[in-house]
């Protein structure tokens, strides 16, 4: 997975913004989304495989793919998390929410 160092430097080229690793319960749904056909990028196209891993935006409003172990960080392929359903973008915040009270992990 990514380096939490690494993970530190980068942010979201749209607004430039922190990303953090999206959860099992987010790419769980998003990945069943994906199967009945219901995702597409920011530019409109499908989104036809299931992702392995994501950077998500500080604000929960996007997902950046992580392909082959490398975050793909084009403004482009960004998936929109309000194609979603909203436990999904309320899981997501309350992850982060999470995450911020019991501090960074070590990993």
């Amino acid at each position: 997975m990514i380096d939490k160092e690494f993970l530190d430097l980068l942010v979201c080229p749209v607004d430039r913004t922190p990303l953090r690793l999206a959860d099992d319960v987010l790419l769980g749904r998003l990945n069943e989304a994906i199967q009945a056909g219901r995702v597409r990028n920011r530019i409109g196209q499908p989104v036809e495989r299931p992702i392995e891993g994501g950077l998500v935006r500080e604000d929960n409003a996007l997902l950046y793919p992580i392909i082959d172990e490398i975050p793909v960080l084009l403004a482009d392929e960004a998936i929109p998390l309000d194609q979603l359903d909203p436990s999904a973008s309320q899981s997501a915040a309350a992850s982060q929410r999470d995450e911020q009270a019991d501090g960074p992990a070590d990993g």
